[in-house]
């Protein structure tokens, strides 16, 4: 793939630019990738390979055992007895149909002459024997360039992954972590020169890092100087001797300059007895080095017996372990034997665990991305990961449990066993979102059988949201021509492919208040289990609490570029999501973003702002405004009596100052150019001269604060023209104005231009808020001066003279900001503007795609990562389903980059001691059944006779029903539930909020758990 197509389709890789930056992309377009094995493991690696050339190779048939864990081969391919590399490269092709896919079936044993891969820059096998992994990784490591090797195996419950690209790796970017504008308080002239940051803004660097220094004044010889650093405090370091220069004065910032870093690789053959590993579950710190050990074993059985060990087999577990114990013996670093692993192992050694595969998948991806971009830091070099909490519990179940049965699911019995399969079938799951975790998890569903039409079962999914281009290389469920289509409709088609007998009903709702009708507590009643597969809290909270509320477990997961997590939620067992918060976003003062901006955030969030307002937010109260009017006459009568109307005074100015032609939106947009980015600057100074002082003596104009410099207008710069034409198109947009190709033309709008006259400057003795606490103010309700309304009677009294008020100019069209859209001018204002603004300020602008993806609070997202999260969450389905105890659970975090990936257990619920042991936590609801005619004393009683606890207080909502110390309220004790709350038509009972008295009097009163309240005994069977 050329690399100039990547930047012309730009939309179809946005979301991994973020992630990788450009150079890693071209990179990849430039490269190609030798990729062996083409079962489970092995598709799962090429599907997240979606920029590089890739060679498939594989050599065997397809069969029925496939259709369990390659996603790509169908019933047909296996009754045409086709070879797995035939079917499945084609397919992989159309993921991305830029990228070349070629695909080999020759044999590949010890024998065959390897220098066909020296036109590779990375070699990948999947599931190949330990001896040819050995050969190749030889002759890989030996090559100049070394050639990066990859060996990825699965067998079973256990997992491995090997790196090894070569001797001295070096790597660009080990974080991929963005560097950040560190503002300075205080240099000191000493020896060592002492660097202190602004209070609020810890450095996060470590001791040798390297930084470099800008906009420093006094201390100016420092400017452009990059300086290794010793951490002294999270807000100080020391920088080296600093006596010879001059005294710091004020200002400046520094930025992390990030350093090559080279790694160093052995070969297979020397890591074998002494291994590097990455030990992901710190409660099971030995478990890498055992599987390590009961690998090899299994290496050695296929050696001699030419065969795995069988399916329940003790003759063969018994051999696995003495060859486990003797490998062990052989290594350096080693941990005791784990018998029950090798056990395990050996039992389920001929199976497969598809979501295992996905997991491991997506980490061997991301190590073929650092293998050919040299960003990121490499894993070093061995990854174990095993699943036996899935298959401990399963232990005592009889050997025929797993024996194969000729289906499709022979490969995934063998792990978990009939009995398991059975209730995977039986599951009726809801799954909220259909983005690329949801695409993921819905091929994890199609492969485990989960929801299957003849055993009953279901897999419900909902997405309001329309397919983008986008969307295409993560979201591999979807193809060109799914574009502008439901995601969830889509979704459940192209799963059903996968799996035929799989029962998918596809929803186009957005799960939230408003949809209660649709996923009614009846609704949550039939389901087993409830996943989440989508990009924001909000969502997540609200899903999180309807379980809580009916008593269902909750799996949830995100990504963030190469981070992700997963949670397991478990009714009565585990906190739930919003048992727990995350520190809320930091927003940019308001008085930063209006005058004192310091960085380029600053500027992109101040232009979006500035579309919000011009383009949204004034535009919908114009329309609401005269929407709520009879005649523009009768609203001047009544502002005339002196009546106030909210939102009179913009309205009657967007009216009156209403473009009807496109020169006059070009017009605007120069008046608009004029006072953002000259007068604002010319105004701030004279308001605040450059030798401003404050209280102290100290400058006013010092960092983080940045003097404006005001910008004449020049046609000729291209900046200044992308403003004024992306901000007319959109004023013409709003107002329903027409124009053409030739009137964006520079000639015509340069002939336009030369009519616009700009009134002369006069400075204002406005207020400048620099009060970092103060609030942004809402102009709507501000009162008015006399003055500003003798303007508005006077503005609409015009506009009616002159017959400009119609039906026609009484509405506007409200834009929403839409970034995916490169045509609509949207992105185009932003850039353009906060640019302007950056430049006005002395802030270095940023470039059109990184404003796109602040401005437009893009999620960073790669289809490593995705596979990855979506492989753990079904890992724990399968937990969920066999009910398994607390311990066996597992959340986790990583991060794909560094590489980290953490497991631990989740979260024990807390419980709350009420009284004589008594307690509650988030997962308990007490129940009270009334009648037609049971009053709010009748309930109390109720709660009283049946908890043995003393209610002081009753609330519903925000409504308090019951306060004994507030006037009138013992008088409702009379009164009926249903007048007290009047219930909804699709609504049985309502959930109260019940106090109670604590033991100690000096106590305040303790809220127990809802008491869900049913206004009859039919609400008893809901």
């Amino acid at each position: 793939m050329a690399a100039d197509t990547m930047e012309i389709d730009d939309s179809l890789y946005s979301r991994q630019r973020y992630v990788l930056g450009d150079r890693a992309m071209h990179q990849m377009a430039q490269s190609s990738v030798f990729l062996s094995g083409m079962g489970g493991l092995g598709v799962e690696i090429a599907s997240c390979l979606y920029l590089q050339a890739v060679t498939l190779h594989d050599v065997k048939q397809c069969e029925t055992w496939d259709l369990g864990s390659n996603f790509f081969i169908r019933k047909e391919d296996v009754l045409s007895q086709r070879k797995r590399v035939e079917v499945v490269c084609p397919r992989v092709a159309e993921l991305n149909p830029y990228v070349h896919v070629d695909m080999s079936s020759s044999d590949l044993h010890d024998n065959t002459d390897l220098t066909f891969l020296s036109r590779y820059q990375c070699v990948i096998l999947a599931e190949a024997r330990l001896s040819l992994q050995k050969r190749v990784n030889e002759f890989c490591h030996s090559q100049q360039p070394p050639i990066r090797f990859i060996g990825c195996d699965s067998y079973g419950i256990c997992m491995r992954v090997f790196c090894d690209f070569g001797d001295e790796f070096e790597v660009s970017d080990a974080t991929g972590e963005e560097p950040k504008e560190i503002f300075i308080q205080n240099i000191t002239q000493d020896s060592p020169g002492v660097v202190t940051c602004m209070d609020n803004q810890p450095h996060g660097l470590q001791t040798g890092q390297s930084i470099v220094f800008k906009e420093v004044n006094g201390m100016e010889e420092l400017n452009g100087m990059e300086r290794p650093i010793t951490v002294l405090s999270p807000h100080s370091f020391a920088i080296g001797d600093t006596t010879q220069f001059n005294p710091y004065a004020h200002g400046g910032f520094f930025v992390l300059v990030k350093t090559p870093k080279t790694y160093r690789f052995e070969t297979m053959e020397m890591q074998l007895c002494d291994p590097q590993v990455l030990i992901p579950d710190l409660s099971k710190p030995e478990a890498p080095l055992q599987i390590h050990a009961a690998m090899l074993a299994l290496d050695a059985f296929q050696e001699q017996h030419s065969r795995l060990p069988n399916i329940g087999c003790l003759q063969d577990a018994d051999v696995l372990l003495k060859l486990a114990e003797e490998v062990n013996a052989t290594l350096k670093n080693k941990a005791p034997v784990n018998a029950e692993l090798v056990q395990c192992l050996s039992r389920t050694a001929r199976g497969t665990l598809p979501p295992l595969a996905a997991a491991v998948g997506g980490l061997a991806s991301q190590e073929a991305l650092k293998a050919i971009t040299g960003k990121f830091a490499p894993l070093q070099q061995w990854f174990y990961l095993d699943a036996t909490e899935v298959v401990r519990p399963l232990q005592s179940c009889p050997a025929e449990e797993f024996l194969p049965k000729g289906d499709r699911y022979d490969g995934l019995r063998a792990c978990i066993g009939e009995s398991m399969c059975l209730e995977l079938h039986k599951l009726r799951v809801f799954m909220v979102g259909c983005g690329a975790i949801g695409c993921e998890m819905l091929k994890n569903f199609a492969l485990l059988g989960v929801g299957l039409t003849k055993s009953s079962g279901e897999v419900c999914i909902t997405d309001p949201d329309l397919i983008e281009k986008s969307n295409l290389n993560r979201q591999f469920l979807f193809r060109p021509h799914h574009i502008q289509k439901s995601k969830s409709s889509t979704a459940a088609e192209a799963t059903r492919e996968i799996n035929p007998d799989l029962c998918v009903d596809s929803h186009l709702n957005k799960v939230c208040p408003a949809t209660e009708n649709v996923y009614s507590d009846t609704f949550y009643s039939r389901l087993n289990l409830v996943v989440t597969a989508l990009d924001n809290v909000e969502a997540r909270r609200y899903v999180d609490s309807r379980c809580v509320s009916n008593g269902k477990p909750l799996l949830d997961s995100g990504t963030m570029g190469t981070k992700g997590h997963t949670e397991v939620i478990l009714p009565n067992l585990t906190e739930s999501y919003n048992s727990h918060r995350d520190p809320p976003e930091e927003e940019i003062p308001f008085c930063t973003l209006k005058s004192f901006p310091s960085v380029i955030e600053h500027t992109i969030q101040w232009a979006r702002d500035k579309f919000e307002n011009a383009f949204a937010h004034k535009p919908s109260m114009f329309n609401l405004f005269w929407q709520n009017q009879s005649s523009p006459e009768l609203v001047l009568q009544r502002m005339q009596a002196g009546e106030s109307l909210e939102g009179s005074f913009q309205a009657i100015k967007l009216l009156s100052r209403r473009p009807s032609k496109w020169e006059q939106c070009i017009a605007v947009a120069r008046l608009k150019f004029e006072k953002y980015f000259k007068r604002k600057a010319l105004q701030l100074l004279y308001s605040f001269p450059l030798d401003t002082q404050l209280k102290d003596g100290s400058l006013f104009w010092q960092s983080p604060k940045r003097p404006p410099t005001p910008i004449d207008f020049d046609l000729k710069d291209s900046l200044h023209f992308d403003f004024i034409v992306s901000t007319a198109r959109l004023f013409a947009e709003i107002y329903n104005i027409p124009y053409s190709e030739k009137d964006i033309s520079r000639e015509a709008v340069t002939r336009i231009l030369s009519d616009v006259k700009i009134p002369e400057y006069r400075p204002s003795q406005k207020y400048v808020e620099t009060d970092e606490t103060a609030k942004r103010p809402d102009h709507t309700k501000m009162p008015q001066s006399s003055e500003e309304e003798r303007e508005a009677f006077s503005q609409l009294q015009q506009a009616i003279d002159a017959n400009c008020v119609t039906p026609g100019n009484l509405q506007m069209h409200p834009l929403q900001f839409e970034k995916d859209n490169d045509k609509n001018g949207h992105v185009d204002f932003v850039t353009s503007a906060s640019a302007l603004r950056a430049k006005m300020y002395g802030i270095e602008p940023a470039d059109r795609f990184k404003t796109k993806r602040i401005a437009g609070k893009i999620i960073p997202a790669i289809a490593t990562a995705t596979a990855a999260v979506a492989g753990l969450v079904a890992l724990e389905l399968i937990k969920v389903v066999g009910g398994y105890g607390f311990d066996m659970f597992k959340n986790c975090f990583f991060n794909l980059a560094i590489p980290v990936v953490v497991l631990t257990e989740p979260a024990p619920v807390k419980r709350t001691l009420i009284r004589d042991n008594i307690y509650f936590s988030i997962w308990d609801c007490w129940t009270i059944f009334g009648q037609e005619d049971f009053t709010l004393s009748d309930m109390i009683n109720a709660v009283r006779e049946k908890y043995g606890i003393e209610p002081t207080m009753v609330v519903h909502g925000v409504k308090m029903l019951y306060v004994p110390v507030m006037p009138g309220h013992s008088k409702r004790l009379k009164l009926t539930m249903q007048k007290l709350i009047k219930p909804s038509a699709d609504r049985r009972y309502v959930d109260l909020t019940v106090s109670f008295a604590p033991e100690a009097d000096d106590d305040e009163d303790l809220p127990g758990p809802p008491v869900r309240y049913y206004f009859s005994r039919q609400g008893e069977t809901p």
